[in-house]
């Protein structure tokens, strides 16, 4: 199995041109016989990077943006990634959404075996933004007290457990996080029938935290 980030097109209902197409930050699942069995549209686009507010109404926006012209557009749902010869379910999250406790909860469900974070992290160069994104990352693990797979393409690979530690952080023999290279981890998973407990946070969201804004 292979789960790989692309960009990703959709022509609009009645569509005819290259204008009526809607462009996608995804994620695509692929079978070991090469079958496409999941596609995960990203919901939590980055201002200005992604997409640009209000371009529609004040165009000079859009030179602000390296999304330029087009853009990104939202995806609508939670799309599980099921692994049915591994007998695993997993919940994809795209770059920048595992910084967000209230949508990443909507991704743990009780047959959910792991999360995994595909992220472009090349924009942060060798800077501390790698590290604080990671930090973030865990963060969402511990709420939802499940495993999270991190995958950057420059930066910290690693997988988070349940209650934050990160592991497989180095590649072997090294100290540098940005070597070129891959990593084999052992990501502990449900056993089969069983179902994940949620947290209180999973089913509740931030009722905490409102009740002390209130």
């Amino acid at each position: 199995w292979i789960i790989l980030g692309s960009d990703d097109a959709a022509m609009r209902p009645g569509g005819t041109t290259l204008e009526d197409v809607d462009y996608f930050n995804s994620a695509f699942a692929i079978s070991p016989e090469g079958a496409l069995t999941g596609v995960y549209k990203k919901r939590q686009l980055v201002i200005f990077g992604e997409y640009v507010p209000l371009a529609e109404y004040l165009p000079f926006l859009r030179m602000l943006s390296p999304a330029g012209e087009g853009g990104f557009t939202p995806g609508t749902k939670v799309i599980p990634f099921r692994l049915d010869s591994l007998d695993l379910v997993v919940s994809v999250l795209i770059c920048f959404e595992d910084v967000f406790p209230h949508l990443v909860r909507e991704y743990v469900r009780g047959e959910t075996d792991f999360l995994v974070n595909l992220t472009n992290n090349g924009w942060f160069g060798e800077s501390a933004a790698q590290w604080q994104h990671a930090a973030s990352a865990a963060f969402r693990a511990v709420e939802n007290r499940i495993p999270l797979v991190r995958c950057a393409n420059n930066g910290l690979t690693c997988w988070v457990d349940p209650i934050g530690r990160m592991h497989e952080i180095y590649f072997p023999g090294s100290e540098d996080v940005y070597a070129a290279g891959f990593k084999i981890a052992n990501i502990p998973t449900l056993a089969q029938g069983e179902e994940r407990t949620l947290t209180f946070y999973t089913r509740h969201g931030d009722v905490f935290g409102w009740l002390c804004l209130a």
